[in-house]
């Protein structure tokens, strides 16, 4: 299925970026082979949020294993953990669909 941005017939599938527009909405980029400078951007953007989740969740376990931790340190986490994850799926969700 086309997406209703992409243009029919033109060959080039639109390109989820790993980034929201100053309004809030998906972002999308048609390139032809190859890419270009946008679109290595992008994968160098993918892959530091996929980093960052990863140093997150470590950190996340060490407070969330601490019985000690206070009410504030594990409520910080948990949003530190959910922007991370809303990150992640969409990272997912793009090189889902350069996939298909």
């Amino acid at each position: 299925m086309r997406h209703p941005i992409h243009p029919q017939g033109s060959g080039d599938e639109p390109r989820l970026l790993p980034w929201l527009s100053p309004e809030g909405k998906r972002c999308f980029l048609i390139t032809g082979e190859g890419g270009g400078l946008l679109s290595r951007l992008a994968d160098v953007t993918e892959a530091e949020l996929l980093s960052v989740g990863a140093d997150i969740l470590g950190e996340a376990m060490e407070i969330l294993d601490d019985p000690l931790s206070d009410y504030t340190e594990v409520r910080y986490t948990g949003r530190r953990l959910a922007r991370s994850l809303r990150d992640v799926l969409r990272v997912a969700e793009a090189r889902g669909m350069r996939l298909s």
